[in-house]
């Protein structure tokens, strides 16, 4: 949801610096590449260690930075089939980097009990229903239906972890982060089913004309 509502104000702010690096020679893929590589980086050096401050701000530069690619690809006309997969597959990298690294954390710093195993559960749920996620919506699609639907899109998933993130990096309890994987996990997995219902009801739509046309040619 804040993914949709948020397009608008990027497409603000960063057209200007997009052009400007398309003016160096710099393409969409490479930013795509580049941000992959620095959110991964960023992810593994600073959150299994507990350095959530510095990781959360670092992250968000660069999470930041990741939508120029899109931004530039459209300001320049160098859209492509290939680029939205390339960025599509790079955000799962990105997303996985991220999540395992708090469960990394969890593993290396929390007291072996409760907590940790479902702090643990739930950041490894949220990888991989975040996989399931995108997985949906792009099954959907080649079979000729439309699934961008869903209460947790990726720029929700990262923010909620986000909060969660920060709040325990400036001294709340570490349950606040295990709650905020919650919430992601949960909201992932609505996504998930929403996308599965709607996919349904399209492709049943486009079916049913056919059952009737079908019984009468057996005739």
């Amino acid at each position: 949801m804040l993914g949709q509502h948020g397009r608008s104000l990027t497409k603000a702010l960063f057209t200007r610096p997009a052009l400007a690096l398309a003016r160096l020679g710099v393409t969409p893929n490479m930013l795509t590449v580049t941000g992959t590589v620095l959110t991964v980086s960023i992810a593994v050096a600073t959150l299994p260690q507990g350095r959530f401050l510095l990781g959360t701000g670092l992250l968000a530069l660069a999470v930041a930075g990741d939508s120029f690619d899109g931004i530039l690809a459209r300001a320049t006309g160098r859209t492509s089939v290939f680029g939205g997969f390339l960025d599509s597959t790079m955000d799962r990298v990105a997303d996985g980097a991220i999540f395992g690294s708090l469960a990394a954390w969890a593993a290396l710093h929390l007291e072996a009990g409760p907590l940790r195993t479902t702090t643990l559960a739930l950041a490894l749920a949220s990888v991989v229903l975040a996989e399931v996620v995108s997985y949906t919506r792009a099954k959907a699609e080649s079979l000729g239906a439309s699934a961008a639907v869903g209460v947790a899109e990726r720029t929700d998933r990262l923010v909620v972890a986000a909060v969660g993130v920060v709040a325990v990096g400036l001294g709340a309890p570490s349950w606040v982060l295990t709650a905020a994987l919650g919430l992601v996990a949960a909201g992932s997995l609505v996504t998930v089913v929403q996308r599965v219902a709607t996919t349904k009801r399209q492709l049943d739509a486009r079916e049913a004309p056919e059952a009737p046309a079908a019984q009468e040619a057996a005739r």
